[in-house]
């Protein structure tokens, strides 16, 4: 993958998969590119699909400066600008889809369209629980546990399914891998319980999907629809069933791409 000097002091490494209009793609907490699974495929058959690591990750520059969501979308703007992307579509999952939001609000002619993918706008009390929970690994620096109780993001019928460690074990590499990688990923879970847009978000411009399962435990569907119902004229997609975890896009990612192509499609770029 190349990388690339950004303006706010990083280099960010990258791939631009497909041809199309761009669609900036903005990963999740302690994850790099190789977690999207297939939806990067899949998404590449209509749109030009630019993914990265977040600073610090993957291979990405830690840079300096303080890690937070409105720094990580600093970091966002800053890639499209090095790329010479003058507008994209912007999906992210997870603390990817809280960049998206602090990405239109501080830069709305950057975002043809905003994608948010597993999202909320202020963790209430179960949300802080989870996260709280999720963090401590890290902190410790304990990778065996971060990794089990990475569980949560997926559905009880993947955790239970008998070649689920098989399935994992090609995305392993998309997870920290040192100590700096591990203190990174604690300043993003940090990012995510400082996260706080939800009296902003009425002040989104771009054309809005907000799509969530219910299963998700860590962005419960109650905290999407929160962010969906404060964005003007966003849509509400939420996906029911088995494999509707936080993890959709890799237990359902042929669900997902439909629901993301069929939005997109629909609100294309003009000119």
């Amino acid at each position: 993958m190349p990388r690339i000097p950004v303006r706010t002091g990083t280099t960010l490494n990258y791939e631009i998969t497909g041809d199309g209009e761009p669609l900036l793609l903005i990963m999740g907490t302690s994850g790099a590119v190789p977690l999207w699974g297939e939806v990067v495929s899949r998404l590449a058959q209509t749109h030009r699909v630019i993914a990265y690591d977040n600073r610090g990750l993957g291979g990405s520059d830690r840079g300096t400066g303080p890690i937070s969501v409105a720094s990580l979308a600093e970091d966002a703007s800053a890639l499209l600008e090095a790329l010479e992307v003058p507008k994209a579509h912007a999906m992210g999952w997870s603390l990817g889809s809280a960049i998206v939001q602090e990405l239109a609000l501080a830069h709305p002619d950057q975002v043809a369209s905003a994608l948010l993918y597993a999202t909320w706008g202020r963790a209430d009390g179960f949300q802080r629980s989870v996260l709280t929970a999720l963090r401590l690994p890290y902190v410790h620096r304990d990778m065996e546990s971060a990794l089990a109780s990475a569980g949560l993001a997926f559905s009880p019928q993947l955790l239970d399914h008998p070649d689920f460690a098989q399935m994992l074990a090609p995305m392993l590499p998309a997870f920290p891998q040192n100590e700096e990688q591990m203190q990174v990923t604690v300043e993003q879970w940090d990012a995510d319980l400082a996260h706080d847009s939800i009296d902003r978000l009425g002040a989104i411009t771009a054309p809005t999907l907000v799509v969530v399962g219910e299963q998700d435990l860590l962005t419960p569907p109650w905290q999407a629809r929160k962010v969906a119902d404060a964005i003007p004229g966003a849509r509400y997609e939420l996906v029911t069933g088995p494999g509707s975890s936080h993890g959709m896009h890799i237990e359902r990612p042929e669900d997902l791409t439909k629901i993301v192509t069929g939005f997109l499609g629909e609100h294309a770029m003009a000119g």
